[in-house]
């Protein structure tokens, strides 16, 4: 087993902190040729470039920013470290690692996970976005304290997880105010011919969308599609369309975004949940928003 030079990642660590290395040669009394010889054999070590130039400046590559990110948390615990075993108090704040699917809509995610703000131990939450494939990966490797998606992981699925249901809403369809009075009349045959934004195929809400569509024999004019749920309702604020989102958010993204609901829908239901390696959720901040996303946010 072949074990990473921590010196190495040092003066990584360090060049990126200080955005070049003749700064990061003042910080570290070492000499330029010592710092980018050592980066050059830490490259060969992880197999990937760390650094590309851009001009005169050095700039991390795809792969720099994820070293970055892991240099950055060992490099900050090791300080915590010594800090404690010479009696000096830290007040670190526990983590709470979260995966959230990148189609999840912000606002839902927001109120799902806020009550662990709220716990007697102050608690440090990081969010990553990505694919549930992706996410559930990370999960069985111990990387995610626990992943929030739309439907319910695969039982194909290789890892073994738990799903555990924190509500269901309807949907509630929304638009600019000129369009929202313009199609709210005859709702929901008043959608045949107008203009509609959807999320990518890839998430429940499109899917439960499009089979009640068929089901009513409505066929909206498609406007636009999108992966990023924000930037789907910024063009819904604009007049481009209307849109369809979680009637449990419905009166926030009417405030933020100045839009009006034409319409509700009860039967097309979006549900969430909350995805864990164990079956009983014994985290204090995981349970916490569980039993307050059931209680509460879809009562």
């Amino acid at each position: 087993m072949s074990w990473l030079n921590y010196h190495h990642l040092l003066y990584f660590w360090t060049v990126a902190r200080e955005g070049s290395v003749a700064k990061a040669c003042e910080r570290l009394l070492l000499s330029q040729p010592t710092i980018s010889g050592q980066i050059r054999q830490l490259e060969q070590a992880l197999g990937a470039k760390l650094f590309k130039k851009v001009g005169r400046n050095l700039v991390l590559t795809e792969a720099g920013r994820e070293a970055y990110r892991y240099a950055d948390e060992i490099f900050t615990l090791g300080q915590e470290l010594q800090e404690t075993m010479q009696g000096r108090p830290v007040g670190r704040a526990a983590r709470l690692l979260i995966g959230i699917h990148d189609a999840m809509p912000k606002l839902v995610s927001c109120k799902i996970l806020a009550p662990a703000l709220c716990q007697p131990e102050p608690i440090q939450i990081v969010c990553h976005e990505g694919s549930p494939e992706h996410l559930l990966a990370r999960l069985a490797l111990h990387e995610l304290d626990a992943i929030l998606l739309d439907s319910p992981a695969s039982p194909t699925v290789k890892v073994r997880v738990f799903n555990h249901l924190l509500g269901e809403c309807g949907v509630s369809f929304c638009a600019s105010p000129k369009l929202a009075a313009r199609y709210r009349r005859k709702f929901p045959h008043s959608l045949s011919g107008a203009p509609f934004l959807l999320p990518l195929h890839d998430t429940s809400l499109r899917r439960s969308l499009e089979h009640w569509l068929e089901e009513t024999g409505i066929r909206p004019n498609l406007r636009g599609e999108f992966a990023d749920t924000a930037l789907l309702k910024a063009f819904g604020q604009e007049g481009a369309g209307i849109f369809v989102i979680p009637t449990a958010i419905e009166t926030e993204v009417c405030r933020q975004y100045s839009v009006k609901v034409l319409g509700r829908v009860d039967s097309i239901r979006e549900r969430f949940y909350l995805i864990s390696v164990e079956r009983k959720l014994k985290q204090p901040a995981v349970a916490a928003i569980a039993e307050l996303a059931r209680a509460k946010l879809f009562a």
